[in-house]
């Protein structure tokens, strides 16, 4: 049953699909659950600092069911927008009740499509980086396969790196440095790659044009079976599934940075360079993304593994309850600027 613990987080798309059937205030009871009870129950129930042992390790990596409870997420992801924009093409919300089906189904693309994009695309195998991608296409993030990999991870805690927060940044500017930092950074690495082979840039072998096409083809589509409206819900819900990303993002590495040694090269990451959070109920929730140091000093190790380590800084509650500080700014820097000078000391 361990592996199946993670099941759980299935638990918002099965609310999501609810109120998006039955309409009318079930329709904000996903956001209530993300932002309302979570919150409430992690500072409750809060969090624990124990690792998985070596037999344990062992384990997980080779246990089939740690895998099939995120491959589950791509067919779940799609039923979730597909549902969307079937009602909306049937003209089952108006108003507000339109806004709540967007919402709910954009927090899904955050909490889940992206989430364990993110997850799959860490791996070597070919089939789980193609579900990544197709995961990541369908919350309009496609290009986060190529930035987070090969840019985010190099560049981590650096001024080059968009996805990294500065001290005193506002999230709100952060998004918009980030959002559109990253679509850059994805064609700026395939560009360097291509050349590197003396390859067209502007061809079928750019990986970021084949996924941005890809990606606008499917809404094309979308759009040709159900309705302009409801292709437009769809995109506007990954618009919030990608915002909900870089809060996230936001939070992750919040006011951190690594040092340049005699060389004048960044110093390897080590955990130290990102926040983490041990918080219960969101580690089941995000497949122990929470526990960001880890996966930013060792990427290639799978989720259930990740552990907790001492020197790294700790957000002081988990994900859900962090993104609502982040969205007053100056309660946020209140919080978190006296934990950053201890990790810098």
């Amino acid at each position: 049953m361990r592996a199946f613990k993670y099941a759980f987080v299935y638990v918002i798309p099965a609310i999501a699909i609810a109120g998006l059937l039955l309409g009318g205030g079930w329709l904000w009871a996903t956001p209530i659950l993300i932002f309302g009870l979570i919150p409430l129950a992690e500072l409750l129930i809060g969090g624990e600092e124990g690792n998985p042992t070596d037999a344990e390790v062992a384990e997980r990596t080779s246990d089939w069911r740690y895998k099939a409870v995120i491959y589950a997420a791509l067919p779940v992801q799609v039923a979730v927008v597909v549902l969307l924009m079937t009602q909306i093409a049937s003209g089952a919300y108006a108003g507000l009740d339109l806004a709540g089906a967007i919402v709910t189904a954009g927090l899904n693309c955050g909490g889940l499509g992206i989430n364990i994009g993110h997850e799959l695309g860490h791996r070597p195998d070919k089939r789980e980086q193609l579900m990544a991608k197709l995961l990541l296409g369908t919350t309009m993030y496609a290009h986060f396969f190529i930035e987070h990999n090969r840019g985010h991870h190099s560049r981590v805690a650096t001024a080059e790196d968009p996805a990294t927060s500065r001290r005193g940044e506002w999230v709100y500017t952060f998004w918009f440095r980030s959002m559109l930092g990253g679509m850059k950074s994805a064609f700026d690495l395939e560009a360097v790659r291509l050349r590197r082979r003396d390859k067209r840039v502007l061809g079928w072998q750019n990986e970021f044009i084949r996924l941005m096409t890809w990606q606008t083809a499917a809404v094309v589509v979308a759009g040709l079976a159900f309705g302009p409206v409801a292709a437009a819900a769809w995109v506007l819900a990954g618009i919030i599934g990608g915002l909900l990303l870089e809060t996230v993002n936001y939070l992750e590495h919040y006011g951190l940075s690594r040092d340049k040694n005699e060389r004048g090269r960044y110093e390897r990451v080590r955990p130290e360079h990102s926040w983490n959070s041990n918080a219960t109920l969101g580690r089941l929730l995000l497949f122990e993304l929470t526990r960001h140091s880890d996966h930013h000093a060792h990427p290639k190790r799978p989720y259930p593994v990740l552990r907790h380590f001492d020197e790294a800084p700790e957000l002081p509650t988990g994900y859900p309850g962090m993104i609502l500080l982040a969205l007053v700014p100056p309660l946020f820097f209140a919080v978190m600027h006296p934990r950053l000078e201890l990790a810098a000391a």
